[in-house]
């Protein structure tokens, strides 16, 4: 199905600065709404239920499976993450930019429902600086640090399914490179028919 709204999903190991990245591209572009993904685990540092996640428990996400609720939903790092499809399916029917921050199969699985949706894919510099950034920002253990190090090299090996790679080297020049991705697909002659439908028809062009 088509909507007049974009769809990007943007997907990153541990530590390579996705957050960060859809955080800054939200506060300098007010077109882009995020999506509140649910999880099973347990808040970290500062994160309110219902602004990073909706926290729920293990029955509440196994009803929402059972009912389909979820557009994907996905094992990561022991725990369960999903994204709601009526949300999604709301906002970019209105004609909503959406972006969502969700592992690698949760975007594969976005992709399968969603065509149109754009993926991308944030690679850290090097191996050196993943693990200092995961050690710096402490809220792991060790132990996890070197299961989400782990994790991340099945992570990196599926960056080739992605539309588009940012190498989050220098904080500013990643966030460049992301806005750019979300101001060209904003320029497609698809994306363009399907948010300035009126002029089009008006131009006799569709």
């Amino acid at each position: 199905m088509d909507y007049p709204g974009n769809l990007f999903v943007v997907a990153a190991p541990s530590g390579a600065g996705k957050s960060s990245l859809v955080k800054a591209l939200m506060e300098v572009d007010a077109l882009v709404r995020p999506s509140v993904s649910h999880t099973t685990r347990e808040p970290r540092g500062q994160e309110k239920d219902g602004r990073e996640y909706h926290f729920i428990g293990h029955p509440t996400f196994d009803a929402m499976v059972a009912e389909d609720g979820f557009v994907e939903w996905a094992h990561v790092h022991g725990n369960r993450y999903g994204t709601s499809r009526q949300a999604i399916e709301q906002r970019i029917a209105e004609g909503h930019d959406v972006v969502l921050e969700i592992d690698w199969q949760g975007a594969l699985q976005i992709k399968q429902r969603f065509a149109n949706a754009i993926l991308v894919f944030v690679l850290p510099p090097s191996w050196d600086e993943l693990r200092a950034r995961l050690t710096r920002r402490g809220e792991d253990s060790p132990e996890v640090i070197e299961l989400r190090l782990a994790n991340a090299r099945e992570e990196l090996a599926q960056a080739r399914h992605f539309d588009y790679v940012i190498i989050n080297e220098v904080f500013e020049r990643a966030l460049f490179d992301l806005k750019a991705i979300v101001h060209a697909q904003r320029l497609k002659f698809s994306a363009q028919a399907r948010a300035r439908a009126e002029t089009f028809q008006a131009l006799d062009i569709l």
